[in-house]
């Protein structure tokens, strides 16, 4: 008995088309596309071998899976009504410094924010994810569980960034160094790449520049090497921290990280904006954008969670113009995928001020070739014969979708992951007619609530200045007497 599965007469699929100069996506109508297992066999007119299911695809667009290469789960799901309208203007409006740790998950609530974020990515046709995480117990089971292509990346750091008066950021130096956590989150990498579901790897995380020694990060790509796994850093996503990375050492923090030996093909820089090129940044130079082309180092653009913040790459052309990979990642709330890459386009063309600062088919390839090229993968991303059957069937009856002209415009600019029907995992389904079959989502959700509640009520304890959730984050509307 033959376990192939066809998709008949697709409208319209995505097709990778090794043969044309570059390769690239490309437009079919009217094709069958076939898997069996996790590979797909066939892909064009006319499948007549074995089949054991078939799917009509008279309605339907068949896209690759998309890739999040940067996304944090454990925690930003429970953010939602919290962070959309606060930073600090004295730490360059950000709110990595006394927001983020003032409210957080514990850890009961890191499994079902996760839950509720591993749903979401599903609903928005992500089949590949980069999670990086803090480790925390359960971790591995719930991705597994999940269904998701799931690359783990441990963080990791020698010290925690503290502010205590609101327009300081300080630093609280780990005795050794940070080696504890990095050995922690080298076993569980190597947890990951052995594990028994097949769909689990992993990267290295040192979790942001500013926070690891120069030795610490040395070693870490020496792991990344020795594993063969992509490597990631949080730089230049900060004006703090590129000053405080310029009063250290002198260099940009592209520049010192090309200095130390950690910039590489296989490395990941989450999220480059500050480069000394951005308008924000007055330091005398315009060497950074090179320093990063000639590495072959990469970049995850997570366009949601900056402008919030009124900050922008600048810019996604000038980065593709200097041959360097992009992925996108979500970063925050909301985890749909299909939203970031609208925004990804829209804000693209706000610096060049021109439509060519990105076209749909550019941020569509980011999201998944892109995405393929910086975790280091030929199998995903694509749909072409040998690719891994991770597949997002989208349903063109949907009323977001018409009239119908191109697929992916309607997709991306208008319908998002309301039109997303199906969605398989090496040719495992994981959502049928937009309900996901591997998780309770509705029941992690309850479970956040009380999550939340919890995190509100310790606020005071753990913000600098003792302010309570609705001082540091008060209501959008003020709340009238009954």
């Amino acid at each position: 008995m033959t376990d192939t599965t066809v998709i008949r007469n697709a409208a319209w699929l995505v097709a990778w088309d090794g043969a044309a100069p570059g390769g690239g996506h490309r437009y079919l109508k009217g094709a069958d596309l076939a898997f069996r297992g996790e590979t797909i066999v066939h892909l064009g007119p006319g499948y007549d071998g074995p089949v054991a299911r078939e799917v009509d695809g008279a309605a339907l667009c068949v896209l690759p899976g998309l890739i999040d290469v940067h996304s944090h789960p454990l925690s930003e799901t429970m953010n939602k009504g919290f962070a959309e309208d606060v930073g600090n203007p004295r730490l360059g409006w950000s709110g990595l410094y006394d927001y983020m740790p003032a409210y957080g998950p514990d850890d009961a609530g890191k499994l079902a924010s996760a839950e509720v974020a591993y749903a979401e990515l599903l609903l928005s046709g992500v089949t590949t994810l980069a999670d990086l995480s803090a480790p925390y117990p359960g971790w591995l089971e719930l991705a597994a569980q999940s269904g998701l292509r799931a690359c783990l990346a441990p963080a990791f750091r020698s010290a925690r960034w503290y502010t205590d008066n609101g327009h300081e950021v300080k630093y609280e130096w780990s005795e050794d160094g940070g080696r504890g956590a990095f050995r922690d989150a080298l076993e569980v990498v190597d947890r990951a790449l052995n594990h028994s579901s097949g769909r689990l790897s992993a990267m290295i995380m040192p979790s942001q520049i500013d926070t690891c020694t120069p030795e610490l990060l040395r070693d870490a790509r020496a792991a990344a090497e020795e594993r063969d796994v992509p490597l990631q850093i949080h730089a230049s996503q900060s004006l703090v921290e590129f000053h405080e990375m310029t009063r250290r050492h002198g260099l940009t923090p592209i520049q010192w990280l090309e200095s130390i030996g950690f910039l590489a093909p296989r490395a990941i820089i989450a999220h480059a904006i500050f480069l000394d090129s951005h308008s924000w940044i007055t330091w005398g130079t315009d060497r950074d954008l090179d320093v990063l082309a000639r590495s072959g180092a990469s970049v995850a653009h997570c366009p949601t969670n900056f402008v919030r913040h009124g900050i922008l790459l600048e810019s996604f052309a000038r980065y593709r113009a200097a041959r360097i990979d992009i992925g996108i990642g979500t970063d925050t709330f909301p985890h749909n995928m299909i939203e970031e890459l609208r925004l990804a386009a829209l804000l693209a063309r706000v610096q060049p001020r021109s439509l060519v600062g990105a076209t749909t088919a550019e941020v569509f390839e980011a999201a998944t070739l892109g995405g393929a090229r910086l975790l280091g993968r030929e199998d995903i991303g694509r749909l072409a014969v040998g690719a891994k059957a991770d597949l997002v069937l989208v349903d063109l009856e949907h009323p977001a979708m018409r009239p119908l002209r191109d697929p992916l415009r309607s997709l991306v600019f208008t319908a998002a992951e309301r039109a997303v029907r199906d969605v398989y995992v090496g040719g495992a389904q994981v959502v049928r007619d937009g309900r996901v079959l591997t998780l309770d989502r509705e029941a992690a959700l309850a479970r956040l609530d009380g999550a939340r509640r919890r995190a509100e009520a310790e606020v005071p304890e753990r913000d600098w200045a003792g302010r309570t959730g609705e001082e540091l984050s008060p209501l959008t509307l003020p709340v009238a007497e009954a």
